[in-house]
């Protein structure tokens, strides 16, 4: 009979087998006979959890004794996706767990889709953070990830006549069995209020903030295993909770309202995902929430330094907190607070530890994308910290005139307060300042970021910036996605690759090889019946499995470019129904993503997929050649089928908008050719993958800025152009409305007469690029060759890569090996 300490942490079937049994029916007190398959879940993922946390205790001890540097990952949003699959391949009893479910009469398969899947992020800025979180973990790199516990995530996402409805993600509903509440790791963090300016007693000046409310940030931590090995890191999220939770005064008093005022308010801080902040409490809410999770992260940090014996002074030492993009910027500010006001060292010392402890990721070229705060919203909420804002970039326009003296322009835009209207605090101009370094996530975007949105930056401190280019984690986006192509690799190159993705290269001499050609091939197939069947489950649509899976998925904005994919459908649909012989192969659209709540024009796009979906899917005459399908609710548990699914992958933003993107390598590393712009990581992904494997349109960045510069006139191309005229005009007439004209006469007058991302420049090329597309899906055993390609040449963009890259480039951080029991 197994012992106590194998039944918790044993991998074997037969241990993972007992310690089911013992936490369905001692944990949770349920009957086998009668318990729900959501029972079998927990018991499941409580049976896993043991055995990573019994990793996460042994990390803790290890990094606790260690001289070693720790990372912190500061980030609002970690879309994490769903746990137990993951935490499976990672400690290798996949299989183990499989058999001691068969054992019991259960299927594995059956109990994974019943995980509830974490929203905690709006795409992929998110995703990339729990990539990073795998990957620190995995590389053996001593580091915590903060960020907030939403009670309600993004919202999931319902197609109802054609029309985006966003639904409450109630993702907490049943509980989290992968995480623990740390009650007992809880800090103040203050609003509002007054500061007053006072003399101490060694006659040093101090500051004393007196806040108008306070606060309690509770943590919850949630285990990150790494990949084969004993690492195992912590995700620390926090929970705002009131200092007080219930007002016995009150109550007695029969105010049962204000008994729990306190209590509802404080929770407000973290109960939805970025709130709308088109109106003021929006606004309002939103610092709060980016405010509330750095000044705890802070907090826990020097709590730990402390505990380990370190001392203020020498934080920067011991802690490299990444700063990812501006949502946690305000940490600048809030870490000289606590350094100056709560453990009173001079200025210039704590500006020397900060500096040293923070390193900021770009990860927009969107100027309208860089976050500012109205000065007066800032100093009411965050009274002192405006004042050490004013202070840090008094010292710091100081330094700028004394490098460029008599540049007031200059001084103008490197200011952190923007001054050319109403007052605003610039978030990005704060973190540039306040980090040694800055990257951005792909090589063009590192460059296109010194010349546009920080060039006056990079020209004050070009040692400052570097690029560290995105990655993603094959473990997640292939081995448990995609397990058919998963053993297809390993059974001719071996799993080294899952470690180390570069040995994908060893694939290359099977691309020509036909029997292997054969064997990719039935796997994207099986994979795409899979997928098919979820189509026509969720949505009602049929398609042709052995139809171009031809896909675009990703959050709904203009500069992405979904309408431009739409006007080639609509080109195709017109060029078959004037020539039903027409050489077009049978193509299947599938569109994925969430416009955000406020964005009129987004939300219009998606009704114009749905729309040119029901023309196209309704019409006899082209419905077994084309297919649209608008597939609700993009997140990482469906993209668990849509990306091994993917014979083609969109990527058609206007070259010089997308940071990097990581659908595209999630795409490529599955197989799928691309055919996309030179914009963000396509660049890289072409490089590496060979151009002739890649299917290329449209302006560069450089091309771009050029028809900018002299002028865009849309018309001229829709005068000059039959085709897209014909689009246009069919878009126009009200014929994809039922007769309206109005329903997408704001995308039409957009395209008309402004354009701003170049969709009618590109149309043309566009249009050729997809001629290629289907000449080549014509011939099966090239555009076999080139998928396979694809996936071999892909190693480079391995979310271990990166981490590796901020290691050295950035954080100055050794991975710290943990002994295996």
């Amino acid at each position: 009979m197994s012992s106590t300490t194998s039944i918790r942490t044993g991998l074997s079937a037969d241990d993972i087998k007992q310690a089911f049994r013992d936490n369905l029916i001692c944990g949770m007190g349920r009957l086998e006979a009668t318990a729900t398959k959501h029972d079998l879940y927990v018991a499941l993922a409580l049976t896993v959890r043991d055995r990573v946390f019994q990793r996460s205790v042994k990390s803790m001890e290890s990094y606790g004794g260690a001289d070693a540097r720790r990372v912190a990952y500061l980030s609002a949003e970690f879309l994490l996706g769903p746990h137990l699959a993951n935490n499976l391949l990672n400690l290798g009893i996949t299989e183990a767990a499989r058999e001691a479910m068969r054992g019991l009469g259960y299927d594995l398969d059956e109990i994974l889709v019943q995980e509830e899947e974490p929203g905690l992020g709006n795409g992929g800025l998110g995703r990339l953070a729990a990539c990073y979180m795998d990957s620190l973990a995995s590389v053996e790199v001593p580091a915590l990830g903060y960020g907030i516990r939403y009670e309600f995530g993004i919202f999931d996402q319902a197609i109802r006549d054609g029309w985006q409805c966003e639904i409450t993600d109630k993702w907490l509903r049943h509980g989290n069995p992968w995480e623990i509440a740390r009650s007992e790791i809880n800090f103040e963090v203050k609003f509002g209020g007054r500061t007053e300016h006072f003399t101490d007693e060694q006659g040093g000046l101090r500051v004393r903030w007196t806040p108008e409310t306070v606060v309690k940030g509770v943590a919850y931590d949630t285990p990150i295993a790494g990949y084969r090995v004993a690492t195992c890191n912590t995700l620390r999220l926090w929970k705002a909770e009131a200092v007080e939770s219930f007002d016995f005064a009150a109550f007695n008093q029969s105010d049962y309202d204000r008994a729990v005022e306190d209590k509802v308010a404080s929770e407000t801080i973290t109960k939805v995902l970025y709130p709308n902040d088109e109106a003021h409490r929006g606004k309002v809410l939103r610092l709060q929430q980016q405010f509330f999770f750095s000044s705890c992260s802070l907090q826990d940090m020097l709590r730990i330094h402390a505990l380990l014996g370190g001392t203020p002074a020498t934080f920067h030492e011991k802690w490299a907190v990444q700063l990812n993009d501006t949502h946690p910027a305000v940490a600048v500010a809030e870490l000289m607070r606590l350094l100056v006001d709560e453990h009173a060292l001079g200025w210039d010392e704590a500006w020397a530890v900060s500096r040293a402890t923070f390193a900021y990721t770009n990860h927009t070229l969107l100027p309208e994308a860089l976050e500012k705060w109205t000065v007066d919203l800032f100093g009411t909420l965050l009274p002192r910290h405006l004042e050490i804002v004013f202070e840090i970039n008094r010292r710091f326009l100081d330094e700028v005139r004394a490098a460029f003296p008599g540049d007031d322009a200059r001084l103008a835009r490197l200011s952190l307060i923007d001054e050319s209207g109403p007052r605003y605090v610039r978030m990005a101009n704060l973190a540039s300042v306040g980090s040694h370094t800055i990257n951005g996530v792909a090589q063009l975007h590192s460059e296109l970021l010194k010349q546009t949105v920080l060039r006056d930056f990079a020209e004050l401190w070009p040692d400052k910036f570097c690029n560290v280019t995105n990655g993603v984690t094959p473990r997640r986006f292939v081995a448990v996605s995609n397990p058919g192509l998963t053993q297809l690799i390993t059974a001719r190159i071996g799993d080294g690759w899952l470690k180390d993705p570069r040995q994908l290269r060893q694939l290359e001499p099977f691309a020509d090889n036909a029997e292997f050609q054969q064997q990719w091939r039935d796997v994207k197939l099986a994979n795409k019946r899979r997928f098919a069947a979820l189509i026509a489950e969720r949505t009602g649509i049929t398609v042709a499995p052995e139809s171009l899976f031809d896909v675009l998925v990703k959050r709904i904005h203009e500069y992405k470019r979904q309408h431009l994919q739409v006007l080639h459908i609509l080109s195709l649909y017109l060029r078959l129904k004037r020539d039903p012989q027409a050489d077009v192969p049978a193509r299947t659209f599938i569109f994925g993503g969430k416009a955000a709540p406020g964005y009129f024009l987004a939300k219009r796009i998606i009704k114009l997929i749905t729309a040119t979906g029901d023309l196209v899917n309704n019409d006899p005459a082209v419905r077994d050649r084309l297919k649209v399908v608008f597939f609700p609710d993009f997140n990482v548990t469906n993209a668990n089928f849509i990306y091994p699914a993917a014979n083609l992958s969109e990527q058609i933003s206007t070259a010089g908008k997308e940071a990097s993107g990581t659908g595209n390598m999630k795409f490529s590393l599955n197989g799928a050719l691309t055919i996309g712009t030179l914009d963000g990581a396509n660049v890289e992904i072409r490089e590496e993958v060979g151009a002739e494997n890649f299917f290329l349109f449209g302006l560069t960045a450089a091309e771009v800025a050029e028809v900018k510069a002299r002028g865009h006139r849309p018309r001229d191309h829709y005068e000059q152009n039959a085709a897209l005229r014909e689009v246009i005009d069919i878009i126009a007439s009200g014929a994809l409305a039922g007769g309206d004209t109005e329903l997408f006469r704001p995308i039409v007058e957009n395209l008309l007469d402004h354009d701003p991302f170049l969709l009618f420049a590109d149309y043309q090329a566009y249009i050729e690029a997809q001629a290629c597309v289907s000449a080549l899906w014509a011939d099966q055993r090239a555009w076999t060759r080139q998928s396979i390609l694809n996936t071999a040449r892909m190693g480079k963009f391995s979310s271990d890569r990166s981490i590796r890259d901020y290691c050295e480039s950035v954080w100055k951080v050794q991975p710290a090996a943990i002994a295996t029991a």
